[in-house]
């Protein structure tokens, strides 16, 4: 007896499950797998809310399609789309990749070397593009007045926020860090309109961030964040956002690339904040490096 075949789904060939299903689509979920077909590898690096910009359709279109595909929701749909992208080009999954060329086993150290030397300062190059000059003063003028300033995340983006946090504190003792979602949620809970919420999320679209900056807003709390992408749901609840440079893809966790694009944004931010007060900064860090003296041999 022959072995039964399995069911197809989205997961194991999107492309295959997206060609099957097409005549299930309406005329605006068409355009979202019109535009996925043409352009898989470009889709990966997009938020949701920019690939319904790009097909000329709502947000919920997109969030439809995906559930048409009997997906989860759009990152699952991106998992399945850099998985399948990846098995069309014969390239293992654990091969890194970048914007600026995959990194392969036929790879010299040098050209490992110069690939993530390149995709680095890529990352830095396009975040300085990004910044909007205007967005990094209204950000400072809300840490300058704040009270207390939280540094969070999660995942990745935590750490982030604790060497943001780390790096800050030298200077001013009004910032500090929190670390999982249970105590920024209780943090959130007590802060008043004095203060301020640095936030950091590549994608700004994860649950925790919708549900924290609900609570921060409805204590009148000012928050700013740090991401990719100045189009997703977080974005739409900060008071400012800082967006970064980097393409991250759904096989990329927490590339390094990503986090330097971030952190070259907090850099700017820590200076410009210094530039506020400098007598009064260069006198923290004088008791600060006075302190940390005392630990070293």
């Amino acid at each position: 007896m022959a072995p039964q075949q399995q069911p197809q789904t989205a997961e194991s060939n999107i492309f295959a499950y997206i060609g099957n299903s097409y005549h299930n689509f309406t005329t605006a979920e068409r355009k979202v797998a019109d535009y996925v077909l043409n352009h898989s590898t470009k889709v990966q690096y997009m938020s949701i809310s920019e690939l319904a910009e790009e097909c000329g359709v709502a947000d919920a279109t997109v969030s439809r399609f995906c559930r048409q595909l009997k997906l989860k929701g759009y990152n699952t749909f991106k998992l399945a789309l850099a998985k399948a992208t990846v098995a069309e080009q014969g390239v293992p999954v654990s091969v890194m990749e970048g914007q600026e060329g995959n990194i392969g086993p036929e790879d010299s150290l040098s050209e490992l070397c110069r690939k993530i030397y390149t995709a680095q300062t890529a990352a830095i190059r396009q975040s300085m593009s990004l910044l909007r000059h205007e967005a990094v003063t209204q950000a400072v003028d809300l840490l300058w007045n704040a009270q207390r300033v939280y540094c969070m995340g999660q995942g990745g983006s935590l750490i982030l926020s604790w060497q943001a946090a780390h790096l800050l504190s030298t200077v001013s003792s009004k910032f500090h860090f929190s670390q999982d979602s249970h105590l920024q949620a209780t943090t959130a809970a007590l802060l008043t309109n004095q203060d301020a919420i640095l936030f950091f999320s590549y994608s700004g679209s994860t649950k925790e961030i919708s549900e924290l900056m609900s609570l921060a807003k409805k204590r009148g709390v000012k928050v700013i964040l740090i991401t990719r992408f100045a189009k997703s749901p977080g974005a739409a609840w900060a008071d400012v956002v800082l967006q970064c440079g980097s393409f991250e893809g759904p096989l990329q966790l927490s590339s390094i690339p990503a986090e330097m694009a971030q952190l070259y944004v907090v850099d700017v931010l820590y200076n410009e904040f210094i530039r506020r007060d400098p007598e009064a900064a260069r006198k923290n860090q004088e008791l600060v490096a006075e302190a940390l003296a005392e630990k070293h041999i």
